[in-house]
């Protein structure tokens, strides 16, 4: 027997975390409240028992409703990456906040057996001009191609200036995320670079939060900021 989707979300309801969640998703008012792990453990059940026949039930109601589907798409076995790209076409469309767009890229594990493939589908995203389309391609990068084979294509591709905010943070955060996993490469880009003022400097600043940052090189980093 298929489970009522909407039905179980309202069982798995936590009010205390819906108003905590409310205040970091400003602007989202569909939010039911339950916790991530729990939506996760959810979306694998799903997944397992029948993919596909929920991905296409799923309402586009509610926060949570939306975040299934991305996680569904992002673990379900019956999904080839060939039909993950279709379903993320029609899925990314619908992110219309940081929260989902993070953690269903974060839930993409597959990239990593189709690193090239993935890339190349990324392209369309980092240069569109919707904000959680563009965030999300920047989170992908930053979550599955900061290595020494892609970090160089990653850094020009994030080389840009923007105006739309969740782009702005998502690229310093790439940045300052590049920095402990390719240093060198990314000083290198911090001298020399055509990111926005608010963008760089707010890599800066996500730099010299890092406690995998010396004290020395935060010093440093202080130094480099624009006025």
């Amino acid at each position: 027997m298929k489970i009522d989707i909407r039905k179980k979300l309202f069982e798995l309801k936590d009010e205390e975390y819906r108003k905590f969640h409310s205040k970091l998703c400003p602007g989202i008012d569909n939010i039911i409240g339950v916790r991530v792990p729990v939506l996760r453990k959810l979306a694998k059940q799903l997944s397992v028992e029948d993919g596909i026949g929920y991905l296409k039930e799923l309402k586009d109601d509610y926060y949570e409703e939306i975040m299934l589907q991305g996680l569904i798409i992002a673990m379900s076995n019956q999904i080839d990456i060939t039909d993950t790209k279709k379903y993320l076409d029609e899925f990314i469309p619908k992110i219309d906040n940081w929260a989902v767009c993070d953690i269903v890229c974060s839930s993409i594990k597959k990239t990593k057996k189709h690193l090239k493939e993935m890339w190349d589908y990324l392209d369309k995203y980092i240069n569109s001009n919707k904000e959680f389309e563009k965030r999300f391609a920047v989170v992908m990068y930053m979550d599955y191609y900061l290595t020494d084979d892609y970090i160089d294509l990653v850094l020009k591709k994030i080389n840009i200036k923007s105006d739309m905010y969740y782009v702005q943070m998502a690229i310093a955060w790439l940045v300052s995320v590049a920095y402990i996993k390719q240093k060198e490469k990314t000083k290198e880009f911090l001298k020399n670079n055509n990111l926005d003022d608010i963008t760089y400097n707010k890599s800066l600043q996500k730099i010299i939060e890092s406690n995998r940052v010396t004290g020395e090189e935060k010093d440093r980093i202080r130094k480099m900021k624009r006025k």
